[in-house]
Formats: C-alpha cells, structure tokens, sequence
C-alpha cells in the first residue's frame, strides 16, 4: 500500500469534511489504524480546520466577561467533564461549520462584487448618454448653421467694429420674405461677466428709431456663435450693443460695438 499516493489522493479531507459514505469512513477509519502516517495526516487536517473556524470567532476579553458574568449572575457550580465517545466527530463538526462560514463569506463578497459592478456600469451608462446627447446637440446646432450660411434667400449684412471695440465684427443673415434673422457673433469678443449682447434692429429714416430683437445669451456655450433672434421686417440696419444681463430698453451707445445698413 503506497500511503503518500493514499494521503495524496484526497480522501482525508473528505474524511475529516464528513463527506463520505459509511462505507467510505470505515475504510479511513481501519486505514488510520494500520498506519500511523495516515493518522498523523488526518490530525494534521482536523487541528488546521480548527484553527481556521476558530479565528472567525470574536474575541472576548477578560473585563467584558466579567461584565457579562455579573449581569447573568453567574454563579460557581459543579463542572461537569463531558468527554465525547468520538472525538473525531468534534473535528467533523468544527470542519462543516467552518465550510459553511467560508461559504457564507464568499457568497457574501461575490455579491458586493456583483452589486459594485452594476452601480459601475450604470455611472458609465449614465456618462455615455450624456456624451451622446451632447454630442447630437452639437451635430443639430452645427446643421442648422450651416443651413443659415447656405440659404441664397439670406440678405448678408456686414456689421463693422465701432469705436469701442474697433476690431469687432458681425453678420446678419436676414430673410427678407419670411422675416428670420440669424446673428454670426463669431467676431465679437466674449462679454464681460454680468454683461450681455443685444441685437437691434433700426430705422434711420426719417430719425434713428431702434428696436431690440434679442440677446446673445449664452455666449460661452454656443460653439458656432450663430444665434437666432426674433424676426423683423423692413430694418434698415442692424446693431450690436454690449449692455447690462438682461438687456436694455435702449441702446447704450457708448457700449455700440458693431453697425451696418441694409
């Protein structure tokens, strides 16, 4: 009989685990007899499963007991010595709790692992959606620029700088039939915080008469600096005032930065 292929095989620790038959337990059980490597190996096992299940035990400390003790009132009485037939079947115990611990254990991170996955890949589902999003907001705002730039029923009209900021520019894109206008704000200089661009349409005949058609809101944000404002019919010219957030009933004129005539 060859007992380090015997030890090898496996079988002690299905011995010690209790997951043998009858059959299978006796034949352990003789073979343990007959050789005593075979037994030291089977107390090796027991003594290292005991020791694994005694260490998810808590600690309790003297002072705790002591405390504990004297809430139960406890008392000294006989000790009764219980010496098991078996003590073999200790060890079998000690082992399936300490299997079923360890089972608990790793069902227990296999599903915080499972959970953190999921809150995981939602935040990334959550991120990609809101890519997405931006992304066809961007397409949209870029088609319908270029759609305005495009349109030959556009009147254009050049906005030069003025005097406060001589090297600003502008144009208008004015549909004279169905009365659209769409402002290219790309050459004008990013307001100051707490101010805001205002668009007016004007009469200079028989006197400057100027009305506002809207603001440039959102100046940062917009990528392609096209903003559409509201319509307006026979202008005779158009500018761009710098003006305080939320506009102006009148045109600033010392804050004038673009004009230009139909």
């Amino acid at each position: 009989m060859d007992t380090k292929e015997y030890i090898e095989s496996g079988i002690l620790e299905l011995y010690v685990y209790g997951l043998l038959d009858e059959t299978q337990n006796l034949e352990v059980a003789q073979m343990a007899k007959k050789y005593k490597e075979i037994d030291v190996e089977i107390i090796s096992i027991e003594k290292a499963i005991v020791n694994l299940s005694t260490s998810f035990s808590p600690f309790l400390s003297v002072e705790n007991f002591a405390k504990i003790k004297s809430k139960l009132d406890l008392k000294h009485t006989k000790v009764i010595d219980l010496k098991p037939k078996n003590n073999r079947l200790n060890y079998i115990g000690w082992a399936a709790a300490a299997v079923f611990l360890l089972g608990i254990g790793y069902q227990y991170n296999q599903q915080l692992t499972f959970e953190n996955d999921i809150v995981t890949l939602e935040k990334e589902k959550t991120k990609l959606n809101e890519v997405v999003v931006s992304a066809e907001n961007k397409n949209k705002q870029t088609k319908e620029a270029l759609a305005v730039v495009r349109d030959s029923r556009n009147t254009v009209i050049l906005l030069a700088g003025q005097a406060v900021a001589p090297t600003a520019s502008a144009k208008v894109y004015w549909n004279k039939k169905t009365q659209v206008v769409y402002v290219d704000a790309s050459g004008l200089p990013e307001p100051p915080e707490g101010m805001v661009y205002q668009v007016w349409s004007l009469k200079l005949k028989p006197a400057l008469t100027p009305t506002s058609i809207g603001l440039l809101s959102d100046f940062t944000a917009e990528n392609n600096k096209i903003f559409a404002v509201s319509n307006t019919g026979n202008a005779e010219g158009f500018g761009i005032t710098l003006e305080p957030t939320g506009g102006s009933k009148s045109p600033t004129m010392e804050q004038l930065y673009t004009l230009g005539t139909v």
